[in-house]
């Protein structure tokens, strides 16, 4: 059975809180995939321009948002909502989950020495990266957990599908 077919089986039981790990685990990946393009395209752009780590981080969490919301997004529209109500579903779906992704992805970015400053072609670029996308999923995924099990967050997508 997959997170989608879990989630339907709890609503079907009129509750929420029969979420299981694997549904909040494909809720974050979900969502994970969203930050990770945006957060790698924007260090990627960032680190290859030049700018400051400050403006690189800001960048990134930019994208990842709108790369975030933007998967979301796809999947309601093609339900047959409009733009702007699939953006509400994509609010109410991601924003809690890419925050938190996004706080911890770049602390960890930042508190890993040499990572802002390393380049494209640094082993130390990529490994911080992908290191600090991992400990995004294993920190957000118990959030998303809690938060489906109350009808919040990636649930509210399931209603669209």
């Amino acid at each position: 059975m997959n997170a989608h077919e879990d989630h339907k089986m709890a609503e079907q039981k009129g509750s929420h809180g029969a979420t299981t790990w694997s549904m909040a685990a494909q809720a974050t990946l979900h969502c994970l995939t969203g930050c990770a393009i945006g957060e790698v395209l924007g260090m990627v752009i960032g680190t290859a321009t030049g700018l400051h780590n400050t403006g690189t981080i800001i960048l990134s969490i930019v994208l990842a948002f709108i790369f975030g919301y933007a998967l979301t997004m796809r999947g309601v529209i093609r339900s047959g909502l409009t733009f702007s109500a699939a953006f509400k579903v994509a609010l109410a779906a991601d924003t809690v989950s890419i925050a938190i992704m996004e706080i911890i992805d770049n602390t960890v970015i930042v508190a890993v020495p040499g990572a802002m400053d390393a380049q494209l072609s640094d082993w130390l670029f990529w490994s911080s990266l992908a290191f600090s996308l991992l400990v995004a999923f294993i920190v957000t995924t118990p959030v998303n957990r809690w938060m489906i099990s109350r009808g919040r967050g990636h649930a509210v997508v399931h209603g669209h599908h």
